[in-house]
């Protein structure tokens, strides 16, 4: 199987989908949430995408999985600013409902990754099974 790269992975596609969202609310958010909620969105949305694209770059797969891991986190804590704009006003429940379904793609896609990084086990013989120490 030919490696094409972190930007061919679905989650990493749908993830990118995600960050514009994020950028256009954002973007459309009252001067005075620039430095709170809005730097917050950009910054968490911004996240997931590095670290899949960090993690894919990474050999040993204990440390392609922290990546993987932090990703998650990091769409996590996305979701949540996106469920603090709804409920403040600055989104519609739609908007969320379509963010929270895009959430679940990239979080079901991303965990099938995870297995399949644990499953080959890659850079176990040269390293052994710890994190590696850059």
């Amino acid at each position: 199987m030919e490696e094409r790269g972190f930007e061919s992975l679905e989650f990493y596609q749908d993830s990118l989908k995600l960050v514009k969202a994020a950028y256009r609310l954002a973007n459309s958010l009252p001067v005075y949430e620039r430095y709170n909620l809005s730097d917050q969105l950009r910054r968490c949305a911004c996240s997931i995408v590095l670290n899949i694209a960090e993690g894919y770059a990474r050999y040993h797969y204990l440390d392609r999985l922290r990546f993987m891991y932090i990703a998650r986190g990091s769409l996590g804590e996305t979701i949540s600013a996106f469920m603090i704009a709804e409920s403040v006003g600055y989104c519609t429940k739609e908007q969320l409902n379509w963010v929270i379904q895009l959430k679940e793609q990239i979080e079901k896609k991303l965990n099938g990754y995870c297995r399949f990084i644990r499953s080959q086990k890659q850079g176990r013989d040269e390293y052994g099974n710890k994190y590696i120490d850059n």
